[in-house]
């Protein structure tokens, strides 16, 4: 069974890089609407007297008010520019370089532990950048012979 171990011991930096983006994933910002809240009954609680303290806590209310005000407007620019993506020269670089690093990487020495792993994981990396590339060279020929047809 040394092929086997081999194989999982090759695995393993892809294995880790999942690993990370899975915790990376998982990982919360911290809840600012609660943060308010709490901030809000901290201000009742404290008394009438103490009004520079409580114009000082009604002020930094107020910021991480506008503060989530202004992310959730950024939010909704990003969402919005993602959603209008719709695939440009970079898919084709990308796609050309993960060929090219593919046929790089069939040109290492194929004893190595991880060669076969990173070998399958590089196909199907680019065959993914080829989906996205050819979508937009798609997209774009359709908009040119749309473009030629109504000019004339």
């Amino acid at each position: 069974m040394p092929g086997i171990a081999e194989l999982a011991l090759g695995a393993a930096p892809i294995a880790g890089g999942a690993m990370m983006g899975v915790i990376a994933g998982n990982l919360k910002p911290p809840d600012v609407r609660g943060l308010i809240a709490k901030d809000l009954d901290l201000l009742d609680r404290i008394p009438l007297e103490q009004a520079e303290r409580r114009a000082r806590l009604q002020a930094s209310i107020d910021q991480r008010i506008d503060d989530l005000i202004s992310a959730g407007e950024r939010t909704r620019e990003l969402r919005q520019a993602a959603m209008s993506y719709e695939g440009n020269w970079r898919d084709i670089v990308v796609f050309i370089c993960a060929i090219l690093f593919t046929v790089v990487w069939w040109n290492v020495d194929h004893d190595r532990t991880n060669w076969l792993v990173m070998f399958v994981a590089m196909i199907l990396l680019s065959v993914a950048a080829g989906i996205y590339a050819g979508r937009g060279v798609l997209r774009a020929v359709r908009h040119f012979m749309r473009n030629r047809d109504g000019g004339q």
